[in-house]
């Protein structure tokens, strides 16, 4: 009877553990909410008029200001080919050491829970080494880093497939 009483517990554990491996990581990368291949005239519309507008290496990019992610501002990047949308960067507005990590860690946390385990992870102790977690998906690359010695900010980059094999160079 506890044999099999155990056997009934071993069996419901590790259908739990299964089932919630299954759910923990996804691999849908978009951009703000734009799947790969959206036209600019259509994220025009959504977003408004963008504050910039720059090209360079066949990429055309649109910058806006003051956009909420994660509940802090950023500068968004959006890079668009003639196949349409291909990435977008944010850059996050901090005002202290604090803020900067504290927005870090928000953001990672976040991006764990919605794609899984990461490529690189953090090191307690990395001297001259900016904090970096990154995630390359069937749909598409994602990158975060700050580094804390430069004062840069905290940087989050999506990349479609498209776009992460001409940067990761594979």
């Amino acid at each position: 009877m506890k044999k099999l009483f155990l056997a009934v517990c071993a069996l419901v554990i590790c259908s739990a553990l299964y089932a919630q491996s299954g759910t923990t990581a996804g691999t849908e990368v978009s951009f703000h909410n734009f799947p790969w291949g959206t036209s600019q005239q259509e994220f025009t519309a959504k977003m408004g008029r963008p504050a910039h507008i720059d090209e360079y290496d066949g990429l055309q990019s649109l910058l806006y200001d003051n956009v909420i992610v994660s509940g802090y501002p950023v500068f968004l990047l959006a890079y668009f080919s003639r196949n349409g949308l291909e990435g977008g960067t944010y850059y996050f507005h901090t005002f202290s050491l604090d803020e900067l990590m504290k927005c870090y860690t928000d953001v990672q946390k976040e991006l764990l829970e919605k794609y899984g385990s990461t490529n690189l992870r953090d090191i307690i102790f990395r001297e001259r080494a900016p904090y970096e977690s990154s995630w390359n998906l069937p749909g598409g690359y994602v990158h975060l880093k700050v580094d804390t010695r430069k004062n840069d900010p905290v940087t989050l980059m999506f990349s479609s497939p498209a776009l992460a094999r001409k940067i990761l160079g594979s």
